[in-house]
């Protein structure tokens, strides 16, 4: 998709989990297509690196630190959000946590550390980006969810966070059909294999179990079937994200788009 300056001058957008990987790149994508952004992320020296970079590229951008799975910090990260660039259009529900942990091996204390990011973090972003937008005098807005692949179908090395994008799905569709008189759409992405710095950590933990032996065995294993014959970049993704954002999408609504070069149809 070709990118198209000024598609987005004028809107406001909150990304979750832009102090890396598809987060920061979805925030600079959106800036560079003349949103007004605020980089959020629980790690506050993370969010302002990123924005620093965005702003050194001519963006309008701001950080802010925020715990998704506190209501408190959440409502507070948008009031500043809506402060600062006069409203909330666009929320994209990114941050996450991931980890591989077969299924025989998960505790209590696993199962509710993701899903209190994944599930409860973008319930909670939803509601109070919600109760911004219809303060606000414009009428309508955009919801966009990170999902995955994960959430299409389950893997067994990681079954709790395969529910946790499950979950973001239903919440997807439930909310499509809960803010449609709001005029407010909501969509999700699913991406597949990417390319970031959770792969390291998801590799050492693969090696962890013994599941595969070197870094990097992982990736290719599952790459193999990827129709595109490649894994994805966060680059790969970002159009779908400014597309998503923008009125082109106006008329989608509910749905979880699949972005992971073929790997699942779906």
């Amino acid at each position: 998709m070709a990118q198209d300056r000024g598609r987005l001058t004028g809107k406001s957008c909150i990304v979750t989990g832009a102090g890396q990987g598809i987060g920061k790149a979805i925030a600079a994508r959106l800036a560079a297509e003349g949103a007004s952004v605020a980089v959020v992320d629980i790690n506050v020296r993370t969010a302002e690196s990123v924005a620093a970079e965005i702003e050194n590229a001519g963006g309008i951008v701001g950080a802010v630190k925020c715990d998704v799975a506190d209501r408190k910090s959440v409502r507070a990260m948008i009031r500043a959000t809506a402060k600062a660039f006069g409203g909330v259009d666009v929320i994209f529900n990114n941050a996450a946590v991931a980890e591989i942990r077969p299924f025989m091996e998960i505790r209590e204390r696993d199962w509710q550390r993701i899903m209190n990011v994944n599930g409860l973090g973008v319930l909670i972003c939803m509601q109070e980006a919600v109760k911004q937008m219809r303060r606000q005098k414009r009428k309508g807005g955009k919801i966009i969810n990170t999902a995955s692949i994960a959430g299409k179908e389950g893997f067994d090395v990681q079954p709790h966070y395969c529910a946790s994008k499950s979950a973001v799905i239903s919440l997807t569709q439930a909310g499509a059909r809960s803010f449609a008189g709001d005029g407010i759409t909501v969509n999700a992405f699913c991406p597949g294999v990417v390319k970031t710095e959770l792969w390291e950590q998801l590799d050492k933990e693969f090696m962890k179990y013994g599941l595969f032996k070197k870094p990097g065995d992982a990736m290719k294993a599952f790459s193999a079937r990827i129709l595109s014959g490649k894994p994805s970049t966060p680059e790969d993704i970002v159009g779908l994200a400014a597309f998503l954002a923008s009125a082109d999408s106006d008329y989608i609504t509910g749905q979880s788009i699949m972005v992971d070069g073929g790997m699942i149809m779906s």
